[in-house]
């Protein structure tokens, strides 16, 4: 745990593990809205800010209920345009493979025309946290039925790694999510690496040996005048 004051103001991670450095702002076409949850915001892996700060097109919201998608961007929104990435698995058949990127109905049913709808999606919502507090933030927030749903299948490991279980492969970090889904929206993998580059660095800091602070050596005594 740490405080604001040691933290890095525009990342908000430790200062030294601060990963400014790596920050690449891309002006993304498709909109991204990041909803966290209040507890994933005390989490020093958490990507929710650095993939704020990666596109120049999102905003993140911290809390477990909005009205409506209106009250967050402050504009009137076609709920038909905008998806909501919710983690699971699209029920298709055995033998059918499985698409990197699935539109599915209620019931978790690949749709009809899903690569139209993708096409023509304006934003797409992020719920972060961990699986428990994604739930909580769905069933919070009844507006999001209204949205696509988009569920991915992707073909790579998060970066976690070891440094954070989850519990399903689907399971990758908010950024890696949004980097995967505007990637191939664009068809421009160069959006993913870019992405990347912060959490990537994250990891590899975090990884590394905290280096000792190091403590200044106590002033020696003045010595004593000798008497005249």
């Amino acid at each position: 745990m740490f405080t604001p004051a040691q933290s890095c103001a525009t990342c908000l991670k430790p200062q030294h593990l601060c990963v400014c450095e790596a920050v690449e702002p891309i002006d993304n076409r498709v909109f991204v809205v990041i909803l966290e949850h209040p507890q994933e915001k005390r989490e020093t892996l958490g990507t929710a800010q650095l993939t704020h700060l990666q596109l120049k097109n999102s905003v993140v919201r911290v809390g477990l209920s909005w009205p409506n998608l209106k009250r967050i961007l402050g504009r009137e929104v076609d709920y038909k345009r905008w998806a909501v990435l919710y983690l699971g698995t699209a029920k298709q058949g055995e033998a059918a493979p499985k698409e990197e990127i699935a539109v599915v109905d209620k019931a978790g049913k690949p749709v009809a025309g899903g690569p139209e709808i993708l096409e023509g999606l304006e934003g797409i919502i992020l719920l972060d946290g961990t699986w428990a507090q994604a739930k909580t933030l769905w069933w919070r927030n009844p507006w999001l039925l209204k949205c696509r749903r988009l569920i991915l299948h992707p073909r790579f490991r998060s970066l976690y790694g070891e440094a954070r279980r989850e519990p399903r492969r689907e399971s990758v970090s908010t950024l890696e999510a949004a980097a995967f889904v505007l990637s191939r929206l664009d068809g421009d993998q160069a959006i993913y690496d870019q992405m990347l580059k912060p959490f990537a660095l994250l990891l590899k800091k975090m990884r590394a040996p905290r280096p000792r602070p190091v403590i200044p050596a106590p002033e020696a005594p003045a010595p004593e005048a000798e008497p005249s």
